[in-house]
């Protein structure tokens, strides 16, 4: 497995970030996640933008924003070349870990109805499907809600 260094996103990321936010989660999709958007969520108290690096090489990368009912995830991408060596579960735990510490009770997100992987990865991160919201993506396609508890023993995670 794969150890990589995890740290918070700094400003010579943003650019970075963006295309890969394009290239791995806006597929189809309007822009949203820009550079300036990056920028602005990187100096905002309420998110936090990680990523995971090997050197001088960006692995993969998460954002999240804390809102009244818990956190929320909004982006966690890997790259392909680096996907199933534990860098995404890092990610994760690293901001389920903040979040927790922030006072947070839980964490959600929306995935795309057609990505099974995504999916599968999230159920095995102890994610429970909390519903669906119909259209959220262009072309109509749906989102899966999934939301993970927070602040619970570690005993009684699965």
């Amino acid at each position: 497995m794969l150890t990589p260094i995890i740290t918070p996103a700094h400003r010579d990321d943003s650019r970075a970030l963006a295309a890969l936010a394009r290239r791995l989660i806006e597929i189809d999709l309007a822009p949203v996640w820009t550079e300036q958007r990056f920028e602005r969520a990187r100096h905002h108290p309420d998110h936090l933008i990680l990523i995971a690096r090997s050197g001088r090489t960006r692995l993969g990368f998460a954002a999240m924003e804390y809102r009244d009912e818990g956190a929320h995830l909004n982006l966690l991408a890997v790259e392909p070349s680096y996907q199933r060596r534990g860098i995404g579960r890092a990610l994760l735990e690293q901001l389920a870990a903040a979040a927790s510490a922030g006072g947070a009770t839980c964490l959600r997100l929306e995935v795309r109805a057609a990505n099974l992987g995504a999916q599968a990865f999230y159920r095995a991160a102890g994610f429970q499907d909390s519903g669906r919201r119909m259209d959220y993506y262009r072309l109509g396609e749906d989102a899966l809600c999934f939301l993970r508890p927070l602040n619970m023993p570690t005993a009684s995670r699965r």
